[in-house]
Protein backbone atom coordinates (compact mmCIF):
# COMPACT_ATOMS: atom_id res chain seq x y z
CA UNK A 1 0.00 0.00 0.00
CA UNK A 2 2.55 2.29 1.10
CA UNK A 3 4.60 2.26 -2.48
CA UNK A 4 1.40 2.74 -3.99
CA UNK A 5 1.03 5.76 -1.98
CA UNK A 6 4.76 7.22 -3.33
CA UNK A 7 3.77 6.57 -7.04
CA UNK A 8 0.06 7.97 -6.83
CA UNK A 9 1.84 10.91 -4.83
CA UNK A 10 4.79 11.37 -7.71
CA UNK A 11 2.32 10.80 -10.28
CA UNK A 12 -0.42 13.46 -9.10
CA UNK A 13 2.27 15.96 -8.74
CA UNK A 14 3.67 15.60 -12.20
CA UNK A 15 -0.15 16.31 -13.63
CA UNK A 16 -0.10 19.35 -11.06
CA UNK A 17 3.23 20.56 -12.82
CA UNK A 18 2.29 20.01 -16.24
CA UNK A 19 -1.04 22.04 -15.53
CA UNK A 20 0.69 24.93 -13.42
CA UNK A 21 4.03 24.81 -15.35
CA UNK A 22 2.40 24.29 -19.16
CA UNK A 23 -0.19 26.98 -18.04
CA UNK A 24 3.04 29.52 -17.56
CA UNK A 25 4.97 28.20 -20.42
CA UNK A 26 1.92 29.10 -22.44
CA UNK A 27 1.53 32.65 -20.98
CA UNK A 28 5.17 33.09 -21.95
CA UNK A 29 4.72 32.05 -25.56
CA UNK A 30 2.34 34.51 -26.13
CA UNK A 31 4.32 37.57 -24.52
CA UNK A 32 6.95 35.91 -26.73
CA UNK A 33 5.00 36.15 -29.84
CA UNK A 34 3.85 40.04 -29.03
CA UNK A 35 7.60 41.06 -28.16
CA UNK A 36 8.63 39.80 -31.48
CA UNK A 37 5.86 40.95 -33.52
CA UNK A 38 6.64 44.68 -32.06
CA UNK A 39 9.95 43.70 -32.45
CA UNK A 40 9.16 43.08 -36.56
CA UNK A 41 7.39 46.34 -36.62
CA UNK A 42 9.70 48.80 -35.26
CA UNK A 43 11.90 46.76 -37.96
CA UNK A 44 9.67 47.61 -40.75
CA UNK A 45 10.44 51.43 -40.58
CA UNK A 46 13.65 50.95 -41.65
CA UNK A 47 13.02 51.93 -44.75
CA UNK A 48 15.63 52.35 -48.10
CA UNK A 49 14.90 56.53 -48.40
CA UNK A 50 16.55 56.09 -51.27
CA UNK A 51 15.07 53.86 -53.14
CA UNK A 52 12.03 55.69 -52.39
CA UNK A 53 13.06 58.76 -53.30
CA UNK A 54 14.14 57.65 -56.76
CA UNK A 55 11.51 55.35 -57.99
CA UNK A 56 8.56 55.83 -55.42
CA UNK A 57 9.12 52.00 -54.23
CA UNK A 58 8.60 51.02 -50.76
CA UNK A 59 11.21 48.84 -49.51
CA UNK A 60 13.55 47.84 -46.43
CA UNK A 61 17.06 48.92 -45.56
CA UNK A 62 17.77 45.46 -44.22
CA UNK A 63 21.15 46.99 -42.56
CA UNK A 64 18.49 49.50 -40.62
CA UNK A 65 15.57 47.17 -40.67
CA UNK A 66 17.31 44.55 -38.67
CA UNK A 67 19.51 47.52 -36.63
CA UNK A 68 15.93 48.85 -35.48
CA UNK A 69 14.55 45.64 -34.61
CA UNK A 70 17.87 44.43 -32.55
CA UNK A 71 17.49 47.95 -30.47
CA UNK A 72 13.93 46.96 -29.52
CA UNK A 73 14.72 43.76 -28.81
CA UNK A 74 17.61 45.46 -26.27
CA UNK A 75 14.99 47.93 -24.96
CA UNK A 76 13.08 45.58 -24.05
CA UNK A 77 15.42 43.19 -21.93
CA UNK A 78 15.40 40.30 -24.02
CA UNK A 79 17.85 38.78 -26.94
CA UNK A 80 16.12 37.35 -30.19
CA UNK A 81 17.56 36.28 -34.09
CA UNK A 82 16.41 39.04 -36.38
CA UNK A 83 16.28 38.65 -40.51
CA UNK A 84 15.63 41.24 -43.13
CA UNK A 85 14.71 41.69 -46.71
CA UNK A 86 14.00 43.89 -48.61
CA UNK A 87 10.47 42.82 -48.10
CA UNK A 88 9.91 41.89 -44.49
CA UNK A 89 11.51 41.71 -41.06
CA UNK A 90 11.03 38.46 -39.33
CA UNK A 91 11.95 38.18 -35.34
CA UNK A 92 12.32 35.12 -33.08
CA UNK A 93 12.37 35.19 -29.11
CA UNK A 94 13.49 32.22 -27.18
CA UNK A 95 12.89 32.39 -23.56
CA UNK A 96 13.72 29.93 -20.84
CA UNK A 97 10.84 29.49 -18.48
CA UNK A 98 11.83 28.29 -15.46
CA UNK A 99 9.48 25.53 -14.13
CA UNK A 100 7.90 25.96 -10.30
CA UNK A 101 7.05 21.65 -10.37
CA UNK A 102 8.55 20.11 -12.90
CA UNK A 103 11.87 20.73 -10.85
CA UNK A 104 10.27 17.28 -8.61
CA UNK A 105 10.19 15.11 -12.04
CA UNK A 106 13.74 16.29 -13.41
CA UNK A 107 12.44 19.34 -15.77
CA UNK A 108 14.16 22.15 -14.61
CA UNK A 109 13.13 25.30 -17.84
CA UNK A 110 11.01 24.59 -20.78
CA UNK A 111 12.15 26.44 -23.64
CA UNK A 112 9.24 28.50 -25.67
CA UNK A 113 9.56 30.48 -28.75
CA UNK A 114 7.69 33.03 -30.68
CA UNK A 115 8.21 33.99 -33.60
CA UNK A 116 6.93 36.99 -36.25
CA UNK A 117 6.98 39.12 -39.14
CA UNK A 118 5.88 42.29 -40.60
CA UNK A 119 6.09 44.24 -43.85
CA UNK A 120 6.80 47.96 -45.10
CA UNK A 121 2.86 49.11 -46.13
CA UNK A 122 1.91 52.12 -48.27
CA UNK A 123 -1.25 54.51 -48.37
CA UNK A 124 -3.10 52.22 -45.82
CA UNK A 125 -6.03 54.26 -45.24
CA UNK A 126 -9.22 53.62 -43.05
CA UNK A 127 -11.98 51.14 -44.58
CA UNK A 128 -15.26 52.91 -46.19
CA UNK A 129 -17.48 54.35 -43.33
CA UNK A 130 -15.15 54.51 -40.36
CA UNK A 131 -14.62 57.16 -38.86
Amino acid sequence: MTAFFVVLTVALLAVTGLVVDGGLALDRKSAAVSLAAEAARAGAQGLDLATYRASGVIQLDPTAAERRAEQYLATAGTEGTVTATAATVTVTVTVRVPTQLLGIVGIDTLTVTGQASAAPVHGVTAPAGAP
